[in-house]
C-alpha cells in the first residue's frame, strides 16, 4: 500500500483541528478504559481511601444519568470543540423554528460509526443553542458507560444522559417545556452499516421512542446527519458474512457494536483512525406534533410511525441534492 503523508506547510490551524479530534477518538474509544484502570490503580496502591470515597459519590449519586444528569456550561465551551468542530465540518441546519415552550424528541439519523454530528451539534456550545434558544438538548446514550468511574462525570458534563426508559421519560416530563432528548434511532446495531455511500437505516422495527413521544405529548423531530457514514471506512461485512455474525453476537452480548472502521492518521492520509475532512450537515426538521396519550394503543403507535418515516423521508429527498447525494439515491429502512 502506497502511504500518502500529508504535506509540511500545513498552516497550524488545521494542524490544531487535528488534535483536537484525535482527543475527541482518544476519549471515545480509550478514555472509559483508562478510567477503570486508573481506578482500580487507585484501589490496589496507597491511596485506596480515594476509590472508597469514590464508591460512595457512586452510589449516592447512582441516578443521576437518568435525572437530567450534571451539564457543565464550562466543559461544552472548552475551545477544543470549536477546533472539533472545524476539522470537518460540522454545521447544524434549522429547518423550522421549535418553540421553547414544549418539550421535543429529536431522532438523530444515520448513526455512523462514532456519531460524530451528534456530539458536535447537541454536546457543545453554541450551535445548538444559537438556533433554538430557550430549548435544551441532551444526548441519550447506552446506560453501560454512566458505570464508568469518573468518565461518567465527563460523558455528564457534555450532556450526555442514559438512554433509559426512566431517563427519557425525565427529560420529557419538563412541565415548563424546553426539553429536547436527542436519541440516535438506529442504536449500535446501525453502526455495522455506515459504510461510505450507505443509507440504510435501522427502523422498522424501533418504535420505543415513538411511544415515548405519545406518553409524553413530546414533539417528535427527525433529524437527518448528512456525511456521517463518509467519516471512515469499514471493513466489508455484508450480512450474513462470518464478520458481520460475530459482530451481531457480540453486539447482543455487550450491547455495543464493534465495526472494523480505518481512515487516516496524524501525519499521513492512508491509514488510521482520526476521521477524514468530511463535512457533516445536520438538518433539524419541522416538529411533527403529538398529542400527549398516557396510554397508546399498538395501532396509534403504528401510525405515528409511519407518519414519522414519511416525514424523514420527506427531509432528505429535500435536502440530499445540497449535499452530494444523487437525485436517484433514497433511504434505506430496515
Amino acid at each position: 500500500m502506497k502511504v500518502e503523508f500529508a504535506p509540511i506547510n500545513i498552516p497550524l490551524k488545521r494542524r490544531i483541528q487535528t488534535v483536537a479530534v484525535l482527543q475527541w477518538i482518544f476519549s471515545f474509544l480509550l478514555l472509559a478504559e483508562f478510567c477503570c484502570g486508573f481506578f482500580v490503580i487507585l484501589i490496589l496502591g496507597n491511596f485506596w481511601f480515594l476509590a472508597v470515597l469514590y464508591l460512595l459519590w457512586l452510589y449516592l449519586d447512582w441516578g443521576t444519568p437518568c435525572a437530567g444528569g450534571r451539564r457543565s456550561h464550562w466543559v461544552r465551551s472548552w475551545t477544543v470543540w470549536k477546533y472539533f468542530r472545524e476539522y470537518f465540518p460540522i454545521h447544524l441546519i434549522k429547518t423550522s423554528e421549535l418553540n421553547p415552550n414544549h418539550n421535543y424528541l429529536l431522532g438523530f439519523h444515520p448513526h455512523g460509526v462514532l456519531v460524530a454530528g451528534a456530539f458536535g451539534n447537541f454536546c457543545t456550545d453554541p450551535p445548538f443553542k444559537n438556533l433554538f434558544p430557550g430549548l435544551t438538548p441532551y444526548l441519550h446514550i447506552m446506560p453501560i458507560w454512566f458505570g464508568c468511574p469518573f468518565f461518567r462525570e465527563y460523558i455528564m458534563s457534555a450532556g450526555m444522559v442514559s438512554a433509559s426508559k426512566e431517563s427519557v421519560s425525565h427529560v420529557l416530563s419538563n412541565k415548563g417545556g424546553g426539553h429536547a432528548s436527542v436519541i440516535v434511532i438506529g442504536g449500535a446495531e446501525e453502526s455495522l452499516n455506515a459504510h461510505p455511500g450507505s443509507l440504510t437505516l435501522n427502523i422498522l422495527k424501533r418504535k420505543g421512542f415513538i411511544k415515548m413521544a405519545l406518553k409524553h405529548g413530546a414533539h417528535l423531530v427527525p433529524v437527518f446527519s448528512f456525511g456521517e457514514n463518509e467519516l471512515f471506512k469499514q471493513v466489508a461485512n455484508p450480512k450474513g458474512s462470518w464478520l458481520r455474525n460475530v459482530q451481531e453476537k457480540l453486539q447482543k452480548i455487550m450491547g455495543f457494536a464493534l465495526p472494523l472502521f480505518h481512515a487516516r492518521g496524524v501525519f499521513q492520509y492512508s491509514f488510521g483512525l482520526i476521521p477524514y475532512r468530511q463535512p457533516i450537515h445536520t438538518v433539524v426538521g419541522s416538529p411533527i406534533p403529538v398529542k400527549q396519550n398516557l396510554n397508546p394503543t399498538t395501532e396509534e403507535i403504528d401510525q405515528l410511525h409511519a407518519l414519522y418515516l414519511q416525514k424523514l423521508k420527506k427531509l432528505f429527498e429535500e435536502h440530499k441534492g445540497n449535499y452530494g447525494i444523487p437525485a436517484h439515491k433514497s433511504l434505506i429502512f430496515e
